[in-house]
């Protein structure tokens, strides 16, 4: 049937229907006699609706580029992140690095919760010593990285102390072995053995913390309720450094600290911020966003990637900020895991070698890479390198210091001779989410129904769209094909959403539609025919479109990473999919002119930024269909999602100040459907 039939079938319907009626008209009055109508029968040639396989031969068109979102989210990326600009002075990059701690800890570490955490005293519980080897020995201890979390770990102390001597507070990375991983006792036991006292602490997730709790991707939770996630991290070394500088014999002009992957990680972390630390030797631990944004290998989990801290700085930053103290950059030649020295190291010695010149100490920045066995290693020569580093600069006039590795594998213990007594209830990353969480969202000026909803909704509207990054985005339509056949309308479009992002989208219409409906699904376009077939049954226009990380805008490889990568330039995932969202709904409405769009979504994901798109476009879409939608953010937090799930729903402090309901009630008085 064509088009045009349709249109004529259409009109000759709507001629005989009978009319509406109103309430009055509902029903004759009970004296007055039955009244029968005479029954109108339109006949017609039967319609067809569309075979589904017409219908996903259309979904399943591929419409972008072969990894069109892929440089899409690369280039958003790369246009977003800070620039280092060389000093012309010692006293400018002192300046300028002053400013950059002070920004990074005030505006990405220590937010919400975390400010309190920061000021609480803490406990550090000394427990038994054990023998380690010759000429030294091993004091177990726990301490608080903050109020409930105890972190364990050793200290290797020489046996015969006097004076002070310099202390090193070793980090390690992704090992399940955590403090018990063979390559870190070596290293803490040469430098015991060398007359330094060597502290090695769990990490968070790894060794005796290896707990669902503590896995690294919940602490994007924390970030919900608007408290930093990454602030345990840095606390925990923060509070290590406080107990090595608390030693009595502790040399605190000669404080190092030193660490493999996430350890190495972790060093370049504290040691860049805390200026306590005069030495540090990250190994095959970190680069650059604008390299991990072009090597998949090196994008980095969580604590790598924290919610805006590319607003302050890069890691190129990071790196410049040790001048003029000494640092070691160490990376591996062959490396199978991640920061191979070919990608990584350069463009960090790029940026900092200027910035030592400037401070006058180009002689204490040092590289080191490693090519025997090249993998992903602290092994023997990378830990040779750090004796060397720390003999150079914390003992330059002692005769007869070596940098060779003092055998010492049969003092290497277990894991069980290692382990410490921890609370039952020791805290976790989840745990402390869930106790945050119990008391969001915020009530300050809440609303409970509609009608206040009415009255506070522009405020909170506006509050929403700054929480999310909303923004207006242009669009720039390309029509890709167009068609009729069997009565099925099919127009395939490229949408340019803002100059950053290109979004598929498939029209679909069969007969003459009555309004149109955005669709959107958590399985994309091409795996939701049956849904959108019930839309087009209804006589919709449907727009089934494929947003930022779904369906076809799908990234191939690494996607969750590229999404937390974006959040730490500032921006939010899940405000990025509400405003293209928007904007498509804006677009739909003007192309078609039938009025607002409605919007149609199924799945937790898209129902949620499905939900923040209808919020805050009131003008645009008219109404709101969801289906297994998410009902409240705390549900991540008390089933312990990991951010790799659904990385845009743990949009930083969202859950502080609105749960699903609350963003519901600023769709009134449209219509919201649930299914």
């Amino acid at each position: 049937m064509t088009r045009l039939n349709l249109l004529l079938l259409a009109a000759f319907t709507a001629a005989v229907a009978t009319p509406h009626r109103s309430a009055a008209q509902a029903a004759p009055a009970a004296s007055a006699p039955p009244v029968r109508l005479p029954e109108v029968v339109v006949r017609a040639a039967p319609i067809h609706w569309p075979d589904p396989a017409a219908v996903a031969a259309a979904l399943t068109r591929p419409l972008l580029e072969t990894n069109q979102s892929l440089t899409d989210v690369q280039d958003y990326i790369e246009s977003r992140l800070p620039l280092l600009d060389a000093p012309r002075s010692k006293s400018e990059w002192q300046q300028t690095a002053r400013e950059l701690r002070r920004d990074t800890l005030e505006k990405v570490i220590f937010r919400g919760q975390a400010r309190a955490w920061r000021d609480a005293e803490l406990g550090v519980e000394w427990l038994d010593t054990i023998p380690g080897g010759p000429g030294y020995h091993i004091r177990k201890l726990r301490y608080e990285a903050l109020p409930g979390l105890w972190i364990p770990a050793l200290l290797y102390e020489p046996d015969n102390l006097s004076g002070t001597v310099p202390v090193v507070l070793n980090v390690n990375g992704h090992d399940s072995a955590g403090k018990a991983a063979g390559y870190k006792q070596l290293r803490c036991i040469n430098l015991a053995k060398r007359g330094m006292i060597a502290l090695n602490v769990e990490w968070l997730g790894m060794g005796q913390l290896r707990n669902p709790g503590n896995n690294h991707g919940a602490m994007n939770q924390l970030d919900l309720c608007g408290t930093s996630g990454i602030a345990p991290f840095y606390l925990a070394m923060t509070r290590a450094l406080d107990v090595l500088l608390a030693h009595r014999h502790a040399d605190r002009k000669r404080v190092a600290v030193a660490g493999l992957s996430g350890g190495g990680w972790g060093t370049i972390f504290i040691s860049s911020l805390d200026t306590r630390v005069t030495l540090a030797n990250p190994v095959a631990g970190y680069s650059s966003f604008f390299t991990r944004a072009r090597y998949f290998s090196d994008l980095g989990d969580s604590e790598q990637t924290p919610s805006d801290l590319a607003t302050v700085v890069d890691y190129a930053h990071l790196t410049a900020m040790m001048a003029p103290r000494p640092l070691l950059l160490t990376f591996n030649a062959k490396d199978n895991c991640c920061f191979r020295a070919d990608h990584a190291l350069q463009p960090l010695l790029d940026a900092a070698t200027p910035v030592y010149h400037a401070v006058g100490k180009p002689g204490a920045l040092h590289y080191h890479v490693n090519l025997s066995p090249g993998d992903h290693n602290f092994g023997e020569d990378n830990r040779e390198a750090l004796y060397e580093m720390i003999g150079h600069h914390f003992f330059p006039d002692q005769p007869g210091y070596s940098n060779r590795e003092i055998p010492s594998q049969a003092e290497v213990k277990t894991a069980a001779q290692l382990a410490i007594p921890l609370p039952a209830n020791n805290a976790t990353l989840n745990s402390l989410a869930r106790d945050l969480a119990r008391h969001l969202p915020l009530r300050e000026k809440t609303f409970t129904d509609q009608k206040t909803a009415g009255a506070w909704g522009p405020d909170h509207r506006l509050h929403l769209q700054m929480l999310v990054h909303a923004t207006d985005l242009g669009v720039s339509a390309k029509q890709i094909a167009a068609g009729e056949k069997d009565g099925l309308w099919t127009s395939l479009w490229q949408l340019r959403l803002g100059g950053d992002w290109t979004v598929p989208v498939v029209e679909l219409a069969y007969g003459v539609p009555k309004s149109t409906v955005v669709f959107i699904a958590d399985a994309g376009r091409a795996k939701s025919g049956p849904e959108i077939e019930r839309l087009l049954a209804d006589g919709k226009r449907v727009l089934a479109v494929d947003p930022f990380y779904f369906g076809e805008s799908k990234i191939r490889s690494h996607d969750w990473l590229f999404a937390i990568l974006a959040a730490a330039t500032g921006e939010r995932p899940l405000g990025i999919q509400a405003s293209q969202v928007a904007a498509i709904a804006r677009w739909g409405r003007d192309q078609f002119r039938q009025g607002p769009v409605g919007l149609a979504t199924v799945g937790p994901r898209s129902s949620t930024f499905g939900l923040i798109a209808a919020a805050l476009e009131e003008k645009a879409i008219s109404s709101f269909e969801r289906k297994a939608p998410l009902t409240s953010f705390k549900t991540l937090i008390e089933t312990n999602r990991s951010v790799s799930e659904s990385p845009e729903l743990f949009c930083f402090g969202l859950l502080e100040y609105f749960d699903i309901p609350r963003i519901e009630l600023l769709v009134a008085p449209r219509p919201l459907v649930t299914r």
